[in-house]
């Protein structure tokens, strides 16, 4: 037992095939957990720093990325390390000893995931204040919901791009929908709440605004889909 690989505790062979299964199903979701966490975080980076060299107003405060940190990562990220492993799980070839987790095709995803949240988040905040002129706050406040929004539909793109967008394994996943439902109650509870509205430094706005960001924040799912489906990313 001590030098072995594996040990059976039943004289069932085929409980060689559910450890399998079952391991690969916890790689897969390490690799969702990593890679949604780097994606989101560097979508952050990716839009501040283009806010400054191209002198935008500030997309994001300070106070205001603790708080995206704190809702839209934590809640949806612990979900995503619940998913059961997919049908194909047991299609894939054996991963080769030492391999890394995240591996140069999962690398070049998170790039291609952050790149379109941010891209997003840039055209809500010149939408905002070039052709809406609204003043620095709301403008704010714009790249700052559809960056929330972006990061919380960001879970339905980890999907194996050999299963349906509609039912798989993350949309079947109950922990999802109520890590979701919880990350937006929190956001909408911020805004009614007086301290956390003057702390995050939220202004008023109308149900058009909600629904503008709304848009803004399904830009990324859309394009990323496209490429899932042309194989260009995993």
């Amino acid at each position: 037992k001590e030098v072995a690989d594996l040990v059976l505790k039943d004289d069932a062979f085929t409980s060689i095939v559910v450890a399998i299964k079952q391991g690969r199903g916890i790689l897969e979701n390490i690799r969702y957990f990593v890679i949604y966490l780097l994606s989101c975080n560097l979508s952050e980076i990716l839009l501040v720093a283009s806010a400054f060299f191209t002198n935008l107003p500030i997309p994001l405060l300070p106070l205001q990325i603790l708080f995206i940190n704190m809702v839209t990562d934590v809640f949806p990220a612990f979900a995503l390390g619940t998913c059961r492993e997919s049908e194909s799980v047991m299609q894939q070839p054996p991963r080769k000893k030492g391999a890394p987790i995240i591996t140069r095709e999962g690398w070049k995803s998170i790039v291609v995931y952050a790149l379109f949240i941010t891209l997003a988040s840039i055209g809500a905040l010149l939408y905002a204040s070039l052709y809406l002129e609204l003043d620095a706050v709301l403008a704010n406040n714009f790249a700052f919901y559809t960056l929330i929004l972006a990061q919380l539909w960001q879970v339905f793109n980890l999907t194996d791009i050999n299963q349906s967008f509609f039912n798989n394994i993350i949309t079947r996943n109950k922990y999802i929908w109520s890590a979701l439902v919880l990350s937006i109650g929190i956001v909408v509870g911020a805004y009614f709440i007086p301290v956390l509205k003057e702390v995050l430094s939220l202004g008023n706005f109308s149900w058009e605004f909600i629904g503008l960001v709304f848009g803004f924040s399904l830009i990324p799912v859309l394009f990323i889909q496209i490429l899932k489906r042309l194989r260009w990313v995993e």
